[in-house]
Protein backbone atom coordinates (compact mmCIF):
# COMPACT_ATOMS: atom_id res chain seq x y z
CA UNK A 1 0.00 0.00 0.00
CA UNK A 2 1.57 3.59 -0.88
CA UNK A 3 2.50 4.82 2.82
CA UNK A 4 2.03 7.73 3.67
CA UNK A 5 1.97 9.30 8.08
CA UNK A 6 1.16 13.22 7.42
CA UNK A 7 -0.92 14.88 10.59
CA UNK A 8 -4.63 14.82 10.17
CA UNK A 9 -7.31 15.84 11.87
CA UNK A 10 -11.17 14.86 11.19
CA UNK A 11 -14.41 16.15 12.29
CA UNK A 12 -17.85 14.36 11.06
CA UNK A 13 -20.16 16.81 10.51
CA UNK A 14 -23.39 16.34 12.51
CA UNK A 15 -25.85 18.70 10.45
CA UNK A 16 -24.89 16.55 6.94
CA UNK A 17 -27.53 14.10 7.02
CA UNK A 18 -27.42 12.18 4.22
CA UNK A 19 -31.24 12.08 3.15
CA UNK A 20 -31.36 16.02 3.40
CA UNK A 21 -32.38 17.42 -0.18
CA UNK A 22 -30.37 20.24 -1.67
CA UNK A 23 -33.20 23.25 -0.93
CA UNK A 24 -34.55 26.30 -2.54
CA UNK A 25 -32.50 28.27 -0.79
CA UNK A 26 -29.14 26.95 -1.71
CA UNK A 27 -30.34 26.30 -5.08
CA UNK A 28 -30.10 30.14 -5.12
CA UNK A 29 -26.63 30.17 -4.46
CA UNK A 30 -25.86 27.24 -7.26
CA UNK A 31 -27.87 25.22 -9.24
CA UNK A 32 -27.57 23.34 -12.42
CA UNK A 33 -29.73 25.15 -14.22
CA UNK A 34 -28.36 27.91 -13.36
CA UNK A 35 -24.83 27.20 -14.68
CA UNK A 36 -26.17 26.33 -18.19
CA UNK A 37 -26.04 29.43 -19.74
CA UNK A 38 -23.21 30.44 -18.01
CA UNK A 39 -21.42 27.30 -19.41
CA UNK A 40 -22.52 27.66 -22.44
CA UNK A 41 -21.05 31.34 -22.76
CA UNK A 42 -17.60 31.06 -21.48
CA UNK A 43 -17.06 27.99 -23.81
CA UNK A 44 -16.97 30.49 -26.47
CA UNK A 45 -14.52 32.24 -25.35
CA UNK A 46 -11.07 32.35 -27.28
CA UNK A 47 -8.58 29.34 -26.64
CA UNK A 48 -11.41 27.37 -24.30
CA UNK A 49 -10.73 23.81 -24.19
CA UNK A 50 -11.94 21.09 -21.88
CA UNK A 51 -9.14 20.12 -19.23
CA UNK A 52 -7.87 16.34 -18.52
CA UNK A 53 -9.69 13.91 -16.07
CA UNK A 54 -6.63 11.98 -15.02
CA UNK A 55 -7.26 7.97 -14.12
CA UNK A 56 -4.27 7.60 -11.41
CA UNK A 57 -4.81 3.82 -11.47
CA UNK A 58 -1.58 2.80 -9.89
CA UNK A 59 -1.95 5.30 -7.65
CA UNK A 60 -5.41 4.10 -6.14
CA UNK A 61 -4.29 0.22 -6.67
CA UNK A 62 -1.02 0.82 -4.19
CA UNK A 63 -3.34 3.31 -1.92
CA UNK A 64 -5.67 0.47 -1.68
CA UNK A 65 -8.60 2.43 -3.69
CA UNK A 66 -10.78 1.14 -6.49
CA UNK A 67 -10.22 4.71 -8.55
CA UNK A 68 -8.71 8.55 -8.16
CA UNK A 69 -9.68 10.74 -10.81
CA UNK A 70 -7.83 13.80 -10.92
CA UNK A 71 -9.01 16.79 -12.39
CA UNK A 72 -6.37 18.72 -13.95
CA UNK A 73 -6.61 22.46 -14.04
CA UNK A 74 -3.06 23.32 -13.70
CA UNK A 75 -3.24 24.55 -18.06
CA UNK A 76 -6.95 26.63 -17.67
CA UNK A 77 -7.15 29.24 -19.72
CA UNK A 78 -3.14 29.77 -19.51
CA UNK A 79 -3.28 31.10 -16.27
CA UNK A 80 -2.70 27.48 -14.56
CA UNK A 81 -5.95 27.34 -12.41
CA UNK A 82 -9.11 26.60 -11.98
CA UNK A 83 -10.26 30.17 -10.94
CA UNK A 84 -9.10 31.15 -13.99
CA UNK A 85 -13.50 30.34 -14.57
CA UNK A 86 -14.82 32.17 -11.81
CA UNK A 87 -13.00 35.85 -11.83
CA UNK A 88 -13.27 36.53 -15.12
CA UNK A 89 -17.05 35.59 -15.63
CA UNK A 90 -17.70 37.81 -12.78
CA UNK A 91 -16.01 40.58 -14.01
CA UNK A 92 -18.03 40.39 -17.32
CA UNK A 93 -21.29 39.90 -15.87
CA UNK A 94 -20.20 43.39 -13.50
CA UNK A 95 -19.39 45.50 -16.96
CA UNK A 96 -22.90 44.04 -18.42
CA UNK A 97 -24.75 45.26 -15.32
CA UNK A 98 -23.11 48.81 -14.74
CA UNK A 99 -23.56 49.32 -18.74
CA UNK A 100 -26.92 48.47 -18.39
CA UNK A 101 -27.44 50.79 -15.73
CA UNK A 102 -25.44 53.87 -17.91
CA UNK A 103 -27.04 52.95 -21.60
CA UNK A 104 -30.53 51.27 -20.73
CA UNK A 105 -29.27 48.33 -22.68
CA UNK A 106 -27.77 45.09 -21.74
CA UNK A 107 -24.35 44.25 -23.35
CA UNK A 108 -23.63 40.61 -24.46
CA UNK A 109 -20.51 39.25 -23.60
CA UNK A 110 -19.44 39.12 -26.88
CA UNK A 111 -20.21 42.71 -27.34
CA UNK A 112 -17.34 43.01 -24.42
CA UNK A 113 -14.96 40.77 -26.17
CA UNK A 114 -15.54 42.38 -29.34
CA UNK A 115 -15.16 45.75 -28.27
CA UNK A 116 -18.34 47.17 -29.15
CA UNK A 117 -18.37 49.55 -25.97
CA UNK A 118 -14.32 50.02 -25.78
CA UNK A 119 -14.60 53.44 -24.46
CA UNK A 120 -17.17 53.01 -21.88
CA UNK A 121 -15.92 49.64 -20.26
CA UNK A 122 -12.52 51.66 -20.39
CA UNK A 123 -14.02 53.69 -17.79
CA UNK A 124 -14.96 51.27 -15.44
CA UNK A 125 -12.08 49.59 -12.70
CA UNK A 126 -12.86 46.46 -11.02
CA UNK A 127 -10.58 45.31 -7.80
CA UNK A 128 -10.36 42.45 -5.35
CA UNK A 129 -8.22 40.90 -2.91
CA UNK A 130 -6.02 37.59 -3.46
CA UNK A 131 -4.18 35.41 -2.40
CA UNK A 132 -2.88 34.88 -6.17
CA UNK A 133 -5.06 32.97 -8.65
CA UNK A 134 -8.55 34.58 -8.25
CA UNK A 135 -6.53 38.12 -8.86
CA UNK A 136 -5.11 36.91 -11.66
CA UNK A 137 -8.24 35.89 -13.20
CA UNK A 138 -9.59 39.13 -12.26
CA UNK A 139 -6.42 40.70 -14.00
CA UNK A 140 -6.66 38.68 -17.36
CA UNK A 141 -10.64 39.32 -17.22
CA UNK A 142 -9.86 43.02 -17.07
CA UNK A 143 -7.82 42.77 -19.64
CA UNK A 144 -9.53 40.61 -22.01
CA UNK A 145 -12.89 43.12 -21.77
CA UNK A 146 -11.02 46.48 -21.84
CA UNK A 147 -11.46 47.42 -18.25
CA UNK A 148 -9.40 48.93 -15.10
CA UNK A 149 -8.04 46.47 -12.56
CA UNK A 150 -6.46 46.98 -9.39
CA UNK A 151 -5.52 44.08 -7.17
CA UNK A 152 -4.40 43.62 -3.35
CA UNK A 153 -2.17 41.43 -2.14
CA UNK A 154 -1.03 40.44 1.52
CA UNK A 155 2.34 39.80 2.88
CA UNK A 156 2.70 36.42 2.15
CA UNK A 157 1.69 36.01 -1.43
CA UNK A 158 5.14 35.97 -3.14
CA UNK A 159 6.76 37.83 -6.04
CA UNK A 160 5.98 35.42 -8.65
CA UNK A 161 2.29 35.83 -7.94
CA UNK A 162 2.33 39.28 -7.84
CA UNK A 163 4.53 39.92 -11.19
CA UNK A 164 2.21 37.42 -12.81
CA UNK A 165 -0.73 40.01 -12.11
CA UNK A 166 1.11 42.87 -13.45
CA UNK A 167 1.63 40.73 -16.31
CA UNK A 168 -1.99 41.38 -17.29
CA UNK A 169 -1.21 44.95 -16.90
CA UNK A 170 -3.20 45.32 -13.14
CA UNK A 171 -1.89 47.22 -10.62
CA UNK A 172 -1.00 45.46 -7.46
CA UNK A 173 -0.91 46.29 -4.06
CA UNK A 174 1.13 44.78 -1.10
CA UNK A 175 -0.29 45.33 1.89
CA UNK A 176 1.17 44.29 5.57
CA UNK A 177 -1.50 41.89 7.21
CA UNK A 178 -2.98 39.10 6.10
CA UNK A 179 -5.58 38.01 3.71
CA UNK A 180 -8.34 38.80 5.53
CA UNK A 181 -6.98 42.41 6.25
CA UNK A 182 -6.39 43.01 2.26
CA UNK A 183 -9.75 41.91 1.48
CA UNK A 184 -11.14 44.62 4.00
CA UNK A 185 -8.48 47.14 2.56
CA UNK A 186 -9.66 46.54 -1.07
CA UNK A 187 -13.49 47.23 -0.16
CA UNK A 188 -12.48 50.60 1.36
CA UNK A 189 -10.69 52.07 -1.48
CA UNK A 190 -13.01 50.45 -3.58
CA UNK A 191 -15.60 52.29 -1.77
CA UNK A 192 -13.24 55.88 -1.42
CA UNK A 193 -12.24 55.73 -5.59
CA UNK A 194 -15.90 53.98 -7.18
CA UNK A 195 -14.29 50.54 -8.03
CA UNK A 196 -15.94 47.40 -8.42
CA UNK A 197 -15.29 44.58 -6.66
CA UNK A 198 -15.25 41.57 -7.64
CA UNK A 199 -14.77 39.01 -4.89
CA UNK A 200 -14.61 35.37 -4.59
CA UNK A 201 -15.46 35.67 -0.74
CA UNK A 202 -18.74 36.79 0.63
CA UNK A 203 -20.09 39.08 3.56
CA UNK A 204 -22.82 40.73 4.83
CA UNK A 205 -24.16 43.23 1.86
CA UNK A 206 -22.02 41.09 -0.70
CA UNK A 207 -23.51 38.20 -2.04
CA UNK A 208 -24.09 38.47 -5.44
CA UNK A 209 -21.16 39.05 -6.88
CA UNK A 210 -19.47 35.52 -5.51
CA UNK A 211 -22.43 33.65 -6.76
CA UNK A 212 -21.08 34.54 -10.31
CA UNK A 213 -17.27 33.65 -9.21
CA UNK A 214 -18.86 30.31 -8.14
CA UNK A 215 -21.09 29.82 -11.30
CA UNK A 216 -18.38 29.90 -13.44
CA UNK A 217 -16.26 27.21 -11.86
CA UNK A 218 -19.52 25.10 -12.92
CA UNK A 219 -17.78 24.59 -16.32
CA UNK A 220 -15.20 22.59 -14.52
CA UNK A 221 -18.07 20.18 -13.04
CA UNK A 222 -19.95 19.71 -15.98
CA UNK A 223 -17.14 18.68 -17.72
CA UNK A 224 -16.04 16.46 -15.02
CA UNK A 225 -19.35 14.68 -15.26
CA UNK A 226 -19.01 14.38 -18.99
CA UNK A 227 -15.89 12.74 -18.11
CA UNK A 228 -16.50 10.59 -15.86
CA UNK A 229 -18.94 8.66 -18.40
CA UNK A 230 -21.48 7.85 -16.27
CA UNK A 231 -19.72 6.66 -13.02
CA UNK A 232 -19.90 8.67 -9.97
CA UNK A 233 -17.47 8.83 -7.12
CA UNK A 234 -18.02 7.56 -3.64
CA UNK A 235 -16.02 10.37 -2.32
CA UNK A 236 -14.31 13.81 -3.06
CA UNK A 237 -11.69 15.42 -1.26
CA UNK A 238 -11.56 19.19 -2.33
CA UNK A 239 -9.55 22.03 -0.93
CA UNK A 240 -11.17 24.43 1.59
CA UNK A 241 -10.22 28.26 1.72
CA UNK A 242 -13.43 30.46 1.91
CA UNK A 243 -15.64 27.94 0.64
CA UNK A 244 -15.82 29.29 -2.65
CA UNK A 245 -14.73 26.20 -4.75
CA UNK A 246 -15.84 23.78 -1.97
CA UNK A 247 -19.51 25.14 -2.11
CA UNK A 248 -19.62 24.93 -5.84
CA UNK A 249 -18.73 21.06 -6.02
CA UNK A 250 -20.94 20.37 -3.07
CA UNK A 251 -23.75 22.05 -4.60
CA UNK A 252 -23.26 21.27 -8.15
CA UNK A 253 -22.72 17.54 -7.31
CA UNK A 254 -25.60 17.62 -4.96
CA UNK A 255 -28.42 19.34 -7.13
CA UNK A 256 -26.94 16.75 -9.50
CA UNK A 257 -27.13 13.38 -8.40
CA UNK A 258 -29.15 14.09 -5.10
CA UNK A 259 -29.39 10.79 -3.20
CA UNK A 260 -26.57 9.32 -4.90
CA UNK A 261 -24.06 12.53 -4.34
CA UNK A 262 -20.49 11.41 -3.19
CA UNK A 263 -19.39 11.50 0.93
CA UNK A 264 -17.95 15.13 0.42
CA UNK A 265 -14.41 15.98 2.54
CA UNK A 266 -13.64 19.52 2.89
CA UNK A 267 -9.67 19.60 3.76
CA UNK A 268 -7.85 22.44 5.75
CA UNK A 269 -4.17 23.59 6.70
CA UNK A 270 -4.07 23.29 10.35
CA UNK A 271 -3.48 26.88 10.39
CA UNK A 272 -6.11 28.22 8.68
CA UNK A 273 -8.96 25.74 8.81
CA UNK A 274 -12.08 28.42 9.77
CA UNK A 275 -14.32 25.39 7.54
CA UNK A 276 -13.64 22.60 10.30
CA UNK A 277 -13.86 25.10 13.21
CA UNK A 278 -17.22 26.65 11.97
CA UNK A 279 -18.95 22.78 11.48
CA UNK A 280 -17.74 22.43 14.79
CA UNK A 281 -19.43 25.69 16.57
CA UNK A 282 -22.11 24.83 14.01
CA UNK A 283 -21.92 28.59 12.84
CA UNK A 284 -19.26 30.59 10.85
CA UNK A 285 -16.01 31.19 13.11
CA UNK A 286 -13.13 33.52 12.35
CA UNK A 287 -9.53 32.41 12.45
CA UNK A 288 -6.94 34.56 13.47
CA UNK A 289 -3.03 35.29 13.20
CA UNK A 290 -0.80 34.76 10.42
CA UNK A 291 -2.63 31.89 8.74
CA UNK A 292 1.12 30.34 7.65
CA UNK A 293 1.04 27.51 5.55
CA UNK A 294 2.87 26.32 2.27
CA UNK A 295 -0.89 26.03 0.96
CA UNK A 296 -1.11 29.45 -0.11
CA UNK A 297 -4.35 29.60 -1.94
CA UNK A 298 -6.08 28.02 1.14
CA UNK A 299 -4.72 30.84 3.74
CA UNK A 300 -7.75 32.42 4.64
CA UNK A 301 -9.71 32.98 8.01
CA UNK A 302 -12.76 33.90 7.21
CA UNK A 303 -15.72 31.78 6.04
CA UNK A 304 -17.41 32.65 2.84
CA UNK A 305 -21.08 33.28 3.97
CA UNK A 306 -22.78 32.22 0.66
CA UNK A 307 -20.09 29.13 0.89
CA UNK A 308 -21.59 28.21 4.73
CA UNK A 309 -25.48 27.96 3.35
CA UNK A 310 -23.98 25.13 1.16
CA UNK A 311 -20.94 23.91 3.37
CA UNK A 312 -23.08 23.88 6.74
CA UNK A 313 -25.10 20.77 5.94
CA UNK A 314 -23.56 19.24 2.28
CA UNK A 315 -19.84 18.84 3.37
CA UNK A 316 -20.11 15.42 5.20
CA UNK A 317 -16.35 15.86 7.16
CA UNK A 318 -14.13 18.59 7.68
CA UNK A 319 -10.42 17.43 7.98
CA UNK A 320 -7.11 19.56 8.54
CA UNK A 321 -3.40 18.40 6.58
CA UNK A 322 -0.35 19.18 8.04
CA UNK A 323 2.40 21.20 5.72
CA UNK A 324 4.60 18.02 4.55
CA UNK A 325 2.06 15.96 2.99
CA UNK A 326 2.63 19.13 -0.28
CA UNK A 327 5.43 18.72 -1.10
CA UNK A 328 6.43 14.76 -1.27
CA UNK A 329 2.51 14.61 -3.15
CA UNK A 330 3.93 17.32 -5.55
CA UNK A 331 6.75 14.79 -6.39
CA UNK A 332 4.50 12.06 -6.87
CA UNK A 333 2.32 13.66 -9.32
CA UNK A 334 5.16 15.16 -10.96
CA UNK A 335 7.39 11.83 -11.65
CA UNK A 336 4.06 10.34 -12.61
CA UNK A 337 3.63 7.45 -10.39
CA UNK A 338 4.62 4.20 -12.10
CA UNK A 339 2.64 4.21 -15.17
CA UNK A 340 0.10 7.30 -14.02
CA UNK A 341 0.76 10.35 -16.48
CA UNK A 342 3.25 12.93 -14.89
CA UNK A 343 1.26 16.11 -13.69
CA UNK A 344 2.19 19.52 -12.49
CA UNK A 345 0.40 20.39 -9.20
CA UNK A 346 1.18 23.54 -7.38
CA UNK A 347 0.86 23.03 -3.91
CA UNK A 348 -2.53 24.54 -3.13
CA UNK A 349 -3.47 21.78 -5.70
CA UNK A 350 -2.38 18.92 -4.00
CA UNK A 351 -4.67 18.98 -0.44
CA UNK A 352 -7.23 16.97 -1.49
CA UNK A 353 -5.28 13.97 -2.71
CA UNK A 354 -2.99 14.07 0.21
CA UNK A 355 -5.53 13.84 2.30
CA UNK A 356 -7.29 11.16 0.90
CA UNK A 357 -3.94 8.60 0.54
CA UNK A 358 -3.24 9.73 4.33
CA UNK A 359 -6.65 8.90 5.04
CA UNK A 360 -6.33 5.51 3.51
CA UNK A 361 -3.30 4.67 5.19
CA UNK A 362 -4.35 5.23 8.72
CA UNK A 363 -7.15 2.89 10.04
CA UNK A 364 -8.77 5.57 12.41
CA UNK A 365 -9.21 7.88 9.52
CA UNK A 366 -10.16 5.04 6.99
CA UNK A 367 -13.00 3.49 9.20
CA UNK A 368 -14.16 7.14 9.99
CA UNK A 369 -14.39 8.44 5.87
CA UNK A 370 -15.82 4.79 4.78
CA UNK A 371 -12.50 4.78 2.62
CA UNK A 372 -11.87 0.82 0.86
CA UNK A 373 -11.08 -1.42 -1.18
CA UNK A 374 -14.23 -0.47 -3.60
CA UNK A 375 -14.07 3.40 -2.87
CA UNK A 376 -13.97 6.02 -6.04
CA UNK A 377 -12.23 9.17 -5.19
CA UNK A 378 -12.54 12.23 -7.51
CA UNK A 379 -9.89 15.04 -6.38
CA UNK A 380 -10.01 18.38 -7.84
CA UNK A 381 -6.30 19.64 -8.66
CA UNK A 382 -6.98 23.34 -8.90
CA UNK A 383 -3.60 24.74 -9.94
CA UNK A 384 -0.57 24.19 -11.71
CA UNK A 385 3.12 25.87 -10.96
CA UNK A 386 1.45 29.19 -10.27
CA UNK A 387 4.57 30.48 -8.17
CA UNK A 388 7.46 28.65 -10.56
CA UNK A 389 10.05 29.43 -8.72
CA UNK A 390 8.36 27.70 -5.45
CA UNK A 391 7.32 24.81 -7.64
CA UNK A 392 11.10 24.40 -8.09
CA UNK A 393 12.11 24.39 -4.87
CA UNK A 394 9.83 21.95 -3.63
CA UNK A 395 9.78 19.36 -6.53
CA UNK A 396 13.16 20.17 -8.00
Amino acid sequence: MLKQNSRLTHFANPAAHRENKYSDAQRDVLSVEKSVDVIANIKTWPAYSTTPLHSLSEMAADAGLAAIWYKDESERFGLKSFKALGGAYAVACQLQNLLEQRLGKRPSISDLLEGRLKEDVAEIVVTCATDGNHGRSVAWGAQMFGCGCVIYIHRDVSEGRKVAMEAFDADVIRISGNYDESVRQAGADAKAHGRVIVSDTSYEGYMEVPKDVALGYTVMLAETVEQLDGEIPTHVFVQGGVGGLASAVAGYFWDLWGERRPRFIVVEPEQANCLQLSAKAGEPVVVNGDLDTLMAGLACGEVSLLAWQILSNGADDFMTLSEDAIADTMSLLAKGYKGDPAIEAGESAVPGLAAAINARAQDTFAKALNLDAQSKVLVIGTEGATDPELYQQLVG
